[in-house]
């Protein structure tokens, strides 16, 4: 009789362990996509301004054709790219932010307009938020990651097939570097 309850309690532990790892690995999972989550909101925010702050650009800016179809395309590719290549879209299209930023600066009357310093704040604002909801997220998948890697819960995530996330990364080296305007 004593073997029976050392089974049975032996076997609610295991239960209990086992509802335990997975509730936690889901919880895990649901911080990971409410991060993913917050990058696309900041990311729909600044994709909203960009086209304000080219319209107040486009009228200073005649000759600088190149860096606003730059911007505009890199808009667009990010606008479209899927969830594995976003990260990467999205690193073009601030490449291609700074640099229409550091062209304006050669335009003192564009730089002098409220309008455009209101879209350059709220940009900036925005690309500060999205940096936060990056760290954001990484830091989420980090956690998640690891509870799937270490053991015992790798059995059970490997078992119930977790699969671990992409860290949101600048895609190259070329990602890296300061933005160079030429005339």
């Amino acid at each position: 009789m004593n073997y029976l309850y050392l089974i049975i309690g032996l076997i609610v532990v295991i239960g209990a362990w086992l509802l335990a790892t997975y509730n936690g690995l889901i919880r895990r999972r649901n911080q990971v996509q409410e991060g993913w989550s917050d990058i696309d909101v900041q990311l729909k925010r600044r994709y909203d301004l960009i086209p304000n702050l080219m319209e107040t650009v486009k009228g200073y800016m005649k000759h600088e054709d190149k860096v606003l179809t730059e911007v505009t395309e890199a808009r667009s590719k990010a606008m479209q790219a899927g969830e594995t290549d976003k990260a990467q879209a999205e690193n073009s299209l601030s490449g291609a932010l700074k640099s229409l930023f550091a062209v304006a600066e050669n335009y003192p009357d564009l730089k002098a307009s409220t309008n455009f310093a209101k879209l350059q704040d709220e940009l900036a604002d925005t690309e500060n938020k999205i940096q936060a909801a990056r760290r954001f997220y990484n830091g989420q998948v980090r956690d998640f990651n690891t509870a799937i890697q270490v053991f015992p819960t790798n059995i059970i995530a490997g078992m119930l097939s977790f699969k671990a996330f992409n860290f949101f990364e600048v895609a190259g080296e070329e990602e890296r570097q300061n933005v160079q305007v030429k005339f």
